[in-house]
């Protein structure tokens, strides 16, 4: 699993970061709000400190919730009084810890929140869209029927859009889902141009909807 781990503690941050290594996760650093706010697209997994130097973690918390719902996100703090619980939750994490915790104790919050939320959220095989088909287990598109010949990137481009018709995927974690690398204004234009060949292959630019600054959902059906 990839997880970015938000802390401005270099020691807590490192800690941590080499726990999570050594069971086989892929882990990066944001030392603040806005570097994080910068990469979250690539992680399955936020860690995220309150206390940040320069963004309120809270605003953190909301900024990424409001680009993506699927985006597992865990308060690791030293606040710990029912008001920042509360706060915490409200703001759109998953669960909130208070330092100081166990390793072990974190593993257990990550495999719940997690677990819980793959179950809700596995993609079926075949997901359809008005009168779009797609089906994952033969890497097939049919519109109206017809069938529409894509690229493997193509496909996974569309596939991650259609599986979550209603969210605003992050180009962040286009980037890191279709390509398996992170997201940078050089490769921009890459998404931008497999976006508008799907469009043309699917007969119209509203099939795909350009949210400005954040990413793209789908579009009509």
């Amino acid at each position: 699993m990839r997880i970015l781990t938000v802390e401005d503690d270099a020691c807590a941050a490192e800690c941590m970061t080499e726990g999570l290594r050594r069971h086989g996760h892929e882990v990066k650093i944001a030392p603040t709000g806005m570097v994080a706010l910068k990469i979250f697209g690539w992680a399955h997994l936020v860690l995220l400190e309150l206390e940040l130097p320069d963004i309120d973690g809270l605003e953190v918390c909301r900024e990424i919730r409001k680009s993506s719902y699927s985006t597992h996100i865990i308060i690791v703090t030293s606040k710990g009084g029912e008001v920042d619980r509360v706060l915490g939750l409200q703001a759109g994490s998953d669960d909130y810890i208070v330092k100081p915790y166990s390793f072990r104790e974190l593993l257990a919050r990550i495999d719940a929140v997690t677990g819980r939320n793959r179950q809700a959220t596995v993609p079926n095989k075949t997901i359809t869209h008005g009168p779009l088909h797609i089906n994952h287990a033969a890497r097939e598109v049919r519109l109206h029927e017809i069938p529409v010949h894509l690229t493997r990137k193509e496909f996974g481009l569309l596939y991650l859009l259609a599986s979550e018709s209603h969210e605003v995927i992050p180009r962040q974690r286009i980037m890191a889902e279709v390509w398996d690398d992170c997201w940078t204004p050089s490769n921009s234009r890459t998404i931008d141009t497999h976006v508008n060949t799907l469009r043309n292959k699917l007969g119209a630019r509203e099939w795909i909807i350009t949210v400005r600054g954040i990413g793209f959902r789908m579009g009509k059906n």
